[in-house]
């Protein structure tokens, strides 16, 4: 009996890779779990690029996994790239931001070849991946990058109560460092902050507290709940066959329209107010 595949084999080969050049395994650190695939469309010049972190609690992933969302990117004349990057027990924080954060630099150093625009680069993650994005692009040496699309993120999670979390953070000297929400600061790029309210694996909260932090700071931060989807199920919405629980794609696509046309000037949300946790 041969091995059954896997719904993500499954998933990635509903979407399919045609009119789409695949590069593969370059690396952007002499670490093994330091290489990327590149995703772009046959006879690309001058894209705007994403750089997508697949989430995984900081322990696991695989970049082929995500080739779904490259494809349906590339198709939509983005240049995207999927990185590996270390993760427990290899190693700890913030060792997986600082991989992402390389993975970035190598993109805007170096994606021209390929067919991107390394002066519209865009950071998009789900769940631990959204975490990895959010950070690099507050940290006070980010590369220059357009906006930030997050989803299902962890940004306000304290305190730690799973024991491998804990050790993941452990290195931390202030554990608050360890927080997304602790680095907000007014000059952030724009994001889009997506969550599922049907989520338990990583609550709402996480995204309306960071978003309410960053509009306090006068940051430009776009944000959307999308009631019917859960944490696994806000991802699988950017496929065409599950649009229908919820128009993420669409609108992750039309945040990026508008960062490249220069729109976001004001804050805007989707979120009532009764939904924002206050925080000191």
């Amino acid at each position: 009996m041969g091995v059954l595949p896997r719904p993500i084999d499954l998933i990635n080969k509903s979407v399919g890779l045609a009119g789409v050049k695949v590069t593969r395994g370059i690396a952007y650190g002499p670490n093994p779990r330091q290489m990327l695939d590149i995703y772009a469309p046959v006879r690309a010049a001058n894209l705007p690029v994403v750089v997508f972190f697949y989430g995984g609690s900081w322990q696991s992933g695989d970049r082929a996994d995500y080739a779904f969302v490259a494809a349906l990117l590339a198709a939509k004349k983005f240049v995207v790239v999927v990185p590996d990057y270390r993760v427990y027990p290899e190693a700890t924080y913030p060792a997986f931001v600082e991989d992402c954060t390389g993975a970035v630099e190598w993109v805007t150093g170096r994606i021209g070849p390929y067919g991107g625009d390394a002066a519209c680069v865009f950071a998009m993650g789900h769940s631990a991946g959204a975490y990895n994005a959010v950070m690099l692009a507050l940290s006070p040496e980010a590369p220059d990058i357009a906006g930030v699309i997050g989803l299902a993120g962890p940004y306000d999670f304290l305190p730690l109560k799973d024991p491998v979390l804990k050790t993941i953070f452990a290195g931390a000297s202030d554990i608050r460092d360890t927080q997304p929400i602790t680095h907000a600061h007014g000059d952030a790029p724009p994001m889009f902050l997506a969550t599922g309210g049907a989520d338990r694996t990583v609550m709402p909260r996480n995204t309306t507290a960071l978003a309410a932090r960053l509009r306090q700071m006068g940051a430009v931060v776009e944000t959307k709940i999308y009631p019917k989807l859960g944490h696994i199920s806000l991802i699988l919405a950017l496929l065409p066959y599950f649009a229908w629980r919820g128009p993420v794609f669409k609108d992750v696509l039309a945040f990026m329209a508008a960062c490249r046309a220069g729109e976001f000037s004001l804050p805007r949300s989707d979120i009532p107010a009764h939904m924002v946790r206050r925080s000191s």
